[in-house]
């Protein structure tokens, strides 16, 4: 895991207890520099892994002073390179430890700290002109590789479609409680739908579309196998942000479970076939629906909550119904789909 480099300026009587604070974590370095107007700025370089509790621990003693900012910094590389430790090995629930050794300790989750996850998904999801014009670029490329038939070109569309992040942020807003996130994320994930749908239907009425085509039968219809593919898209996504680690290719994934049925469905309804457009809605929206909670679950399973016990009273509730609407919706259009096929 990488290394992250914490820095804050407290006043000098401030920082006298910190050192003793930070004894239970696995701290590689730790210095207080001396600055102007009896202040302190003290540095503190530790693994990725160990920045949300001392994140959590600064915040609850310090932040709360005017002026009091932590700052934190991803670092590339360090000299000496930090030690690589072995895991400890954890004691058997019936062995009784020794006289004076303690238990050990609950092991860290593997993932970047929360307010930094928060603050790659937030800058992600903001809704720009840039972020527009990708999803139109998307959508124009997707439209073309459907209509040719070109499963090439679709992927191609994939790649520069800007889909993930906004529902990224979405399930991680619902997780949090954090209704500010929650709304960015939804604001520009509609902004999205809405501009790649408007555009796919002008594209629709101006083209010959054929619904015959396998490109697009194939995405008229809703199968086990796009059930899986999207709860595994949003899986994946979802588990790239808490590693800290490129999630571009992933958003291919992503943009794959919901970009070309979106497309599709308005190429078919621009062109004539409102049948098989609602065909290709529906698995749209199973695939949304699957993609937000595949991360609602995982940031769950990956332990993310907020820090103060009121907002993790609000932030359970609010996951705790979003997971059953969408387990709910999806089971009603999963039956509307198949009453569908049967009629």
């Amino acid at each position: 895991m990488a290394l992250r480099l914490i820095e804050l300026v407290l006043h000098e009587e401030d920082s006298a207890d910190l050192r003793a604070l930070l004894k239970d974590y696995n701290v590689l370095e730790h210095r207080q520099i001396r600055l102007e107007n009896e202040e302190v700025l003290v540095r503190i370089l530790l693994d990725s892994e160990q920045s949300e509790p001392v994140l959590d621990l600064l915040e609850k003693r310090y932040t709360g002073k005017e002026g009091n900012r932590v700052v934190v910094v991803p670092i590339e590389a360090t000299l000496p390179r930090a030690p690589v430790e072995p895991e400890p090995e954890s004691a058997a629930p019936s062995e009784k430890l020794p006289p004076g050794e303690e238990p050990p300790k609950e092991k860290t989750p593997e993932r970047i700290g929360r307010e930094e996850l928060y603050e790659d998904i937030k800058s992600g999801a903001r809704l720009s002109r840039v972020y527009l014009a990708m999803v139109a670029l998307s959508t124009v490329v997707a439209a073309i590789g459907l209509y040719n038939n070109n499963v090439t070109v679709v992927i191609g569309a994939m790649v520069i479609a800007p889909l993930l992040a906004p529902n990224v942020a979405l399930s991680l807003g619902i997780t949090l409680g954090d209704l500010s996130l929650l709304r960015q994320g939804m604001l520009t994930a509609l902004a999205g739908i809405a501009a790649a749908l408007v555009l796919s239907v002008l594209i629709g009425v101006l083209l010959d579309v054929d619904p015959t085509l396998s490109e697009m039968a194939s995405r008229t219809r809703v199968g086990l196998g796009d059930i899986v593919l999207a709860l595994a898209s949003g899986c994946a996504g979802a588990l790239a942000f808490t590693a800290g680690v490129s999630a571009t290719l992933i958003g291919v994934m992503v943009a794959v479970a919901l970009l070309p049925p979106l497309v599709t469905s308005g190429l078919l309804l621009g062109g004539g076939h409102p049948s098989l457009a609602t065909g290709a809605f529906l698995l749209f929206l199973v695939n949304l629906i699957c993609v937000n909670l595949a991360g609602m679950t995982t940031f769950l399973v990956q332990g993310i909550k907020p820090t103060n016990w009121w907002e993790k009273d609000r932030a359970v509730k609010a996951t705790r119904i979003s997971i059953v609407l969408s387990v709910v919706l999806l089971a009603i259009l999963v039956g509307m789909i198949v009453l569908t096929r049967r009629g």
